[in-house]
């Protein structure tokens, strides 16, 4: 039988836990997302200059588990002299930190996969038109290519969001108090295992499905913003003399 008692004492601790879980969320989004762009139209670069280190560190990042990726960060990068003896020290012994560098990288090169795939669905002939009106090519991209690329983006990186939320749990393993730190952390003082256990789980499932729920409910909107700007174009576009109005 569960002991709702144990689940109700231990519910304020895990929630604590929860707040580091979304701060680390967050901030390992935010540097993903800020170098995944660079790396994603890189690795569309006709160039093998950018295309060919893009692609490497997409691959070889991808190739490594996450856990191991921490674990490098946190305790090899300390194994170096210069890094001990460097301004970024003090970035570099602080769990926290270490686990927004090694996940952000790791984040980074799953969203820029993602981003380049999105960015190769943008029709040409939009970004041909675009450049035909005199748009330069920061113009073409803010305009016609980065809008329909976040379309196309959306599905995917929602379940790079999820993933993300779920990997922070790594955090525990360097002495972090996520939500799963906190938990291991009760489980030791109650002895309580499955309540306790039961009720990180209950709370990661809150967060992640409120989540995709919330981001499911954008994609509509945008699908739907995107199918009235295609209706309001054809509204409005004038018929030429001796051409059929398909």
């Amino acid at each position: 039988m569960l002991d709702f008692s144990i689940m109700a004492d231990a519910l304020p601790k895990l929630l604590k836990g929860a707040g580091m879980t979304g701060r680390l969320s967050i901030l390992i989004l935010l540097l993903g997302m800020m170098l995944a762009v660079p790396l994603a139209y890189a690795r569309n670069a006709k160039s093998v200059w950018l295309h060919g280190p893009a692609s490497i560190y997409i691959l070889v990042i991808r190739g490594i588990p996450s856990l191991l990726q921490v674990f490098i960060v946190y305790y090899g990068l300390g194994q170096f002299g210069f890094v001990r003896n460097s301004v970024l020290w003090p970035i570099f012994r602080d769990p926290f930190w270490c686990v927004i560098i090694a996940l952000g990288l790791n984040s980074a090169a799953y969203t820029a996969e993602i981003v380049a795939g999105a960015l190769r669905q943008v029709p040409k002939g939009l970004v041909e038109a675009a450049q035909a009106l005199g748009l330069s090519w920061l113009q073409t991209q803010r305009k016609v290519t980065i809008p329909l690329a976040v379309r196309a983006a959306l599905p995917a990186y929602e379940n790079e969001i999820i993933l993300t939320i779920k990997a922070t749990s790594l955090a525990s393993t360097i002495t972090l108090l996520d939500l799963t730190g906190a938990a291991r952390l009760e489980v030791s003082n109650t002895f309580a295992p499955y309540e306790v256990f039961l009720t990180a789980g209950a709370i990661y499932f809150s967060i992640t499905t409120s989540l995709s729920w919330l981001l499911r409910r954008l994609e509509v909107r945008l699908s739907a913003d995107h199918r009235n700007e295609e209706r309001s174009v054809k509204e409005f576009q004038p018929v030429l003399p001796g051409v059929p109005d398909h």
